[in-house]
């Protein structure tokens, strides 16, 4: 792989506008990292399957190597510009990551309430209305 890919939950509207915010606000370069919605992607070809990107955000490394939940957070902000890198290096640290993953599980069920989600959200991608 060349680059870099962020891969989100492409049906979530609050993963959708985060994902904008990544593109233009954290990203420094289309040339940093590639950003996809899991139901655009070669999920085959990343070494992820829907089951995994429908349960948390996923981070497939130049060198394949997957970062999920928190952690995918942490890289995309370590491939960022400043400010965001040292935030993304904070988040990597033990006891700040745990707490970040509970902060993300969190987040992740209950998206469907925040600013962005619809009630889609809050189903399994085999439930959503198409």
């Amino acid at each position: 792989m060349a680059t870099s890919v962020l891969i989100y939950d492409g049906d979530c509207g609050v993963c959708t506008k985060l994902s904008r915010f990544v593109t233009t606000g954290v990203r420094k370069s289309s040339g940093d990292f590639a950003v996809s919605a899991y139901q655009d992607a070669d999920l085959d070809g990343l070494g992820l399957s829907a089951e995994q990107c429908d349960e948390a955000l996923q981070w497939v490394s130049a060198k394949g190597t997957i970062s999920s939940a928190q952690d995918a957070v942490a890289r995309v902000l370590l491939a960022g510009r400043l400010p965001f890198k040292p935030l993304g290096a904070v988040i990597l640290v033990p006891g700040i990551n745990a707490f970040a993953g509970v902060v993300y599980r969190w987040v992740a069920l209950n998206r469907h309430r925040l600013p962005g989600g619809t009630p889609a959200c809050s189903l399994p991608a085999a439930q959503r209305p198409s």
